[in-house]
């Protein structure tokens, strides 16, 4: 099986390479999952189409197909419901604030900070001269782009700022979930207990909320085009939050926190050819650096 197959090869060469492979693949998903929730319908709409696709399609195998968690388990699911529901009502609004472009990169960088240091307090992990610099190079490209957005972007002048606060707010969170969510999948005997009852769980509170704010809608989105963005968003979601967990239980959970944040090229890229926002040389190159200051601190190790 594959749950036996990942277990064997924790603390491996092998487990080392995998889990720098899952993390890009988690990079490039995930840059595509913010566009999901960001694209053409409201954000909030968007998000909860997504959690109730994917909580819909985790139930199966949490409750007939992986073993049933341990009771330790519990009040972990718990803590991570509470963790990544305020994630996503931070990320929300910071996405009714600002452009794709502008928060992705500022929330995908700010969380590495965080996660780094969350994951020397629980877990150990400490980074090298050489992991630092790069983390330094990271956040040089965050808070170049957040400043150059600040000069240059008129046309959200108004909202930037609330929106830069956001972002870092929801990066804050994004760091906190990566590394409670690392705890928790090493908590477990099988990965895919962990990962199957968490989809199942997290799915519950936005599709509520998303409810309530379509009945209060005065121009309600047709709900057909919301759940195929659903579905699709579910099935990236598995795929993308899996890829990043099974790295965080195969290797140091800082250097997968970080590597993953090559995402923002991605976004930029996505942003740029499928929402149709301006991105720029300039832009594009202070992303860059963000994934350069990611790379460096994976091959710092």
């Amino acid at each position: 099986m594959i749950s036996e197959f990942i277990v064997s090869i924790e603390g491996t060469e092998a487990g080392s390479q995998l889990a720098l492979w899952l993390a890009l693949l988690a990079a490039v998903l995930h840059a595509a999952f913010g566009a999901l929730q960001k694209g053409k319908h409201d954000p909030w709409m968007s998000r909860g189409a997504i959690d109730i696709s994917y909580g819909l399609m985790a139930a199966p195998f949490a409750l007939f197909v992986v073993p049933w968690p341990e009771p330790h388990m519990w009040p972990i699911f718990a803590g991570a419901f509470i963790i990544h529901l305020g994630y996503k009502l931070l990320q929300a609004q910071a996405y009714t604030k600002g452009a794709f472009t502008v928060v992705y990169p500022v929330v995908r960088g700010t969380g590495p900070l965080f996660a780094v240091i969350g994951a020397y307090l629980i877990f150990g992990e400490v980074f090298s001269v050489t992991q630092w610099l790069g983390l330094a190079v990271l956040l040089a490209g965050i808070f170049g782009l957040a400043v150059y957005n600040l000069i240059y972007l008129v046309s959200e002048r108004d909202t930037l700022p609330i929106a830069l606060m956001l972002a870092v707010a929801t990066g804050l969170f994004v760091a906190l979930y990566t590394t409670y969510d690392a705890y928790g999948i090493r908590a477990t005997a099988n990965p895919f207990t962990f990962l199957a009852w968490f989809f199942m769980i997290d799915g519950i509170a936005m599709p509520i909320i998303a409810a309530l704010r379509y009945r209060n809608m005065t121009h309600k989105p047709a709900l057909g085009p919301l759940a195929v963005r659903g579905v699709i968003g579910g099935l990236v979601a598995f795929f993308s939050f899996g890829s990043i967990m099974v790295a965080t239980r195969l290797d140091n959970v800082g250097e997968a926190a970080v590597l993953r944040e090559t995402s923002t090229v991605f976004a930029a890229i996505i942003g740029w050819v499928f929402l149709k926002e301006t991105v720029g040389p300039r832009r594009i190159a202070l992303m860059a650096l963000i994934a350069l200051g990611a790379v460096i601190v994976e091959f710092g190790g």
